[in-house]
Parts: C-alpha cells; structure tokens; sequence
C-alpha cells in the first residue's frame, strides 16, 4: 500500500468534525429546506424589526437536533427497561438498540430517527446560532450589516457572511 491509499484507508475511518457531522448524513434537499426556512426568519424579522427580541427569545429555547435525540434515545431506553422489567425481558432489547444508535450518532452523526427530524425541519445548533448571530447583526450588535431593500435579499447574505 502507497501512501496515498494509507491516507484515503486512514480518512474513511476518521470521526467527521461534530460540528458538521449531522449536516454530512442530512440529503440536500432537506438541508436547502431548513437553510430557506432559516432564511424566511431572518427577512420575517427585518421587514419588522421590533420583532427582533421576541424572535432570539424563541431561537434561545429552540432545542437543536442533539437534545431532540437525547430525549427521544432516553424515553425509549427507558420504557425499554420497564417493559422488559414488568412485561417481557424481550423489551430490554429496545433499550439495547436505543443505545446502540445513540452511540453511533456521537460517534458518525447519524442514527435511524435523524433523517426524520431533519425531514422535520429540527435544526443543529450551528443552524439556529446562524439566525441568532444574524438577527443580532441586524439588531445592531455586530459587524456591518448588508445594505439591502429587499428582506429576502439581506436575509440571504445575512446568512452567508454567518457560513463565512
């Protein structure tokens, strides 16, 4: 083995960044959804800019994908170990394949209920910071701001200077 084949052996079994794993097993098609649906907050919110506070209100009690997982993985480990407890020990396998799947989202970013959450529009932490660093740019806490009419227009580039 070369060491080109070493590095591309070695690159498929490295862990993905955490910042970016679950947007690595999300299609695209639903990224470009939830990234539209972020984009309509932002221009929501700069055609009424009152509306600013109340909008990083709701962002800060947002709960992202990974809390969305944690309670989903911790209710079925849960009624796992009851049901199996007081009705059948085959339950206790429901319990045993939650944490399998938990452990492998921390570890690739994916699990089984993910792709259902994200078809959901639940967003990563990075997602909803993104609005949230943008609306206080607009707000007037950060840097410049885009100079824009059109709130679609300003949301967009909101958003990407936020990517940056």
């Amino acid at each position: 083995m070369n060491q080109t084949q070493t590095m591309n052996v070695a690159e498929k079994f490295t862990l993905p960044p955490s910042a970016s794993r679950v947007q690595r097993h999300t299609n695209v098609q639903v990224q470009e959804r939830i990234r539209l649906c972020t984009v309509e907050n932002i221009a929501r919110t700069v055609s009424s800019p009152e509306s600013i506070n109340t909008r990083l209100g709701e962002l800060e009690r947002e709960w992202d994908v990974e809390r969305v997982l944690e309670l989903n993985a911790a209710l079925l480990a849960f009624s796992g170990v009851i049901l199996g407890t007081f009705v059948n020990r085959k339950w206790l396998y429901l319990s045993l394949g939650v944490t399998g799947f938990l452990a492998q989202h921390s570890l690739q970013g994916w699990c089984p209920p993910l792709p259902v959450l994200r078809r959901l529009g639940v967003r990563t932490r990075k997602e909803i910071e993104q609005e949230r660093h943008a609306l206080k740019m607009v707000r007037g806490d950060g840097a410049n701001m885009p100079e824009s009419s059109d709130p679609w227009r300003q949301a967009e580039e909101l958003l990407s200077i936020q990517e940056r």
